[in-house]
């Protein structure tokens, strides 16, 4: 019995050692706290302000002569857009034997010189039957270019054929239409109040690169009579034409093609009346050339 004694006081001191121990041990430490959140909109501020392109970083200096000198050295003036240079051309649209009769023959001549923007225009047309001139003009334009492909002209018409020479103040339009049409309208006052609008629409057909079809119609209206031309008031005459070339050199190009032409109101009348016809076709080969 002594001895189950001892050995529970033996037990029940080790129990209160351990609880004893277990009491004296300290606690785990607190976690630590989170870290502080910085404010980076100053940052972000400095970094705009750094990659602002209105604010480089280094200024740039003044623009100098010697600057513009090696821009633009001396020699390069002739590559300037707009330039004030001199340049021409000379452009026989037109220079073929007709069909008819005994043969007869045409011409339509057409020549510039200037700069881009203001140019002298000088025209010539006429038409000889039975080795005989018909009817032929020219003309003397001052041409500015007043829209993209566009130019006012101004200046006088001189006829020579028919009937005794006349003087006309001209003006009008030339220029590009829409879908490449090329386009020139005039108008003349002559002596007596006398009044003339012509018009002529021309297209060019590529059908390769060397062989092109151009269409062409010319229409002539006249505000008077004028029995010495057998002309009549108001739409006089209509002529269409087709010609088909093949531009051995872009500057050479040899053509055929045939025309129609017809004569109105008053103009018919007159031409019924001299014996003539008022309509008729034509078969036409010729040269087309420029340089």
């Amino acid at each position: 019995m002594g001895r189950i004694t001892s050995v529970l006081a033996a037990v029940g001191l080790c129990l209160v050692g351990a609880s004893g121990a277990a009491a004296q041990t300290p606690p785990p430490p607190p976690p630590p706290p989170p870290p502080p959140v910085e404010d980076h909109s100053a940052h972000m501020a400095q970094a705009t302000k750094a990659a602002d392109p209105s604010e480089p970083k280094e200024p740039i200096p003044a623009l100098t002569d010697a600057d513009r000198a090696a821009a633009f050295p001396a020699g390069l003036d002739g590559h300037a857009m707009g330039s004030d240079g001199i340049t021409f051309m000379v452009l026989f649209d037109q220079a073929e034997w007709r069909g008819t009769g005994d043969g007869g023959a045409a011409w339509d001549n057409r020549t510039w010189i200037g700069g881009d923007i203001n140019r002298l225009w000088l025209r010539s047309e006429g038409e000889a039957d039975n080795e005989r001139v018909e009817n032929a003009f020219a003309t003397a334009l001052v041409g500015h270019s007043f829209a993209r492909w566009w130019d006012v002209v101004a200046g006088v018409r001189q006829d020579f054929r028919p009937g005794s020479a006349q003087t006309w103040v001209a003006f009008g339009i030339q220029g590009l239409a829409p879908y490449w049409f090329e386009v020139e309208a005039t108008g003349y006052v002559g002596a007596s109040g006398r009044t003339h609008m012509r018009l002529e629409v021309e297209y060019e057909l590529l059908i390769t690169n060397r062989l092109i079809l151009q269409p062409l119609i010319e229409a002539e209206v006249y505000g008077k009579s004028d029995p010495a031309r057998d002309i009549g008031a108001g739409l006089t005459s209509i002529e269409t034409g087709l010609r088909l070339r093949y531009e051995i050199r872009r500057e050479f190009a040899p053509y055929l093609g045939v025309t129609w032409g017809r004569k109105f109101f008053g103009t018919a009348d007159r031409a019924r009346a001299a014996g003539q016809d008022v309509s008729g076709g034509r078969v036409v080969f010729g040269l087309r050339t420029w340089f």
